[in-house]
């Protein structure tokens, strides 16, 4: 039960932000600005308060890197052969990159760090960098190879250098790998910075989510979100299971994996000719049944 209200309470959050961009309290300008305090806020400090009493060593792991691969390449994959029949070059794109393109970072680290404890957070960050290298690169590169759309993938891997969630990791990682001690009241400053993570996001999600009843394909859409919160986070509970990692990576696995389509992506499909509307769909289709879904995982691992 506990659980349920606190997923509900996350959906509340979500319509709270799409209403007060419905009455103009959130219009695009004020949307910007609260997304820069969470991504380059709040974000990267519940990341470095989550990693910085841990080393490397116990959080990265061989087999989570090879589960992390087996997971995504394996549904983006199976994305590319379920919508070869989309005739439009546009939605056919936006379908594959959103069925494996997850909401890590807005939703899945802070819903995770909300709902379990310090090693199953830390890992759960770890998860956060390690995908993000890879999503990103391979979403811009589907995007603008089936659009026929000019990107500078070298502009963005050099945009992953400078990356305030990965430069948080690094920064953790380091910290406790070495030993370092941080001052408590600097810890307890960050770890309550680090707490708006969830709400921010969420808000900034809620004003980015737009639909237009009209336009729905149901077939595209419900494939999309099939593959993205129902294959996924089964096909992660079925490799980190055969991988007999330990608990903690399991459950910040099966999570993870389990989080709806990313907003970024509504962006991407902008920028390289992909089809937006059908993005915008996407996005809010797959957050608002992830409710759903999620409580329905995050039952079962606990």
């Amino acid at each position: 039960m506990e659980v349920l209200v606190r997923l509900l309470a996350l959906l509340a959050v979500l319509l709270v932000g799409a209403g007060f961009r419905s009455s103009g309290v959130l219009d695009a300008g004020r949307t910007a600005r609260l997304n820069a305090v969470a991504y380059y806020g709040a974000l990267p400090a519940l990341i470095f308060v989550s990693t910085y009493e841990q080393s490397i060593g116990e959080l990265v792991s061989g087999a989570l890197i090879a589960g992390l691969l087996v997971v995504l390449f394996t549904t983006a994959g199976l994305a590319w052969v379920v919508h070869r029949t989309q005739e439009a070059s546009g939605r056919q794109s936006v379908a594959v990159v959103q069925s494996y393109h997850s909401n890590l970072g807005y939703l899945g680290l802070p819903l995770v760090a909300a709902t379990f404890g310090a090693q199953v957070t830390a890992v759960a960050s770890v998860i956060l960098g390690v995908v993000t290298l890879i999503q990103l690169p391979l979403t811009i590169v589907v995007l603008s190879t089936v659009n026929g759309t000019d990107a500078e993938l070298t502009g963005a891997l050099r945009g992953l250098a400078t990356n305030p969630v990965l430069l948080s990791l690094v920064a953790g990682l380091a910290t406790g790998s070495i030993g370092a001690t941080v001052p408590g009241t600097l810890a307890l400053g960050l770890d309550a910075v680090g707490s708006l993570a969830l709400p921010l996001a969420l808000l900034c999600v809620g004003a980015s989510l737009t639909i237009d009843l009209p336009s729905i394909d149901f077939g595209a859409t419900g494939s999309v979100v099939a593959l993205k919160i129902v294959w996924m986070p089964v096909l992660a509970w079925a490799v980190f299971s055969a991988l007999a990692v330990d608990t903690a990576t399991f459950v910040a696995a099966v999570v993870m994996f389990g989080t709806p389509t990313a907003v970024s992506t509504y962006v991407f499909a902008a920028e390289l000719g992909g089809d937006e509307q059908f993005a915008s769909l996407n996005v809010f289709t797959t957050t608002l049944v992830s409710i759903l879904t999620l409580f329905v995982l995050i039952t079962l691992v606990t």
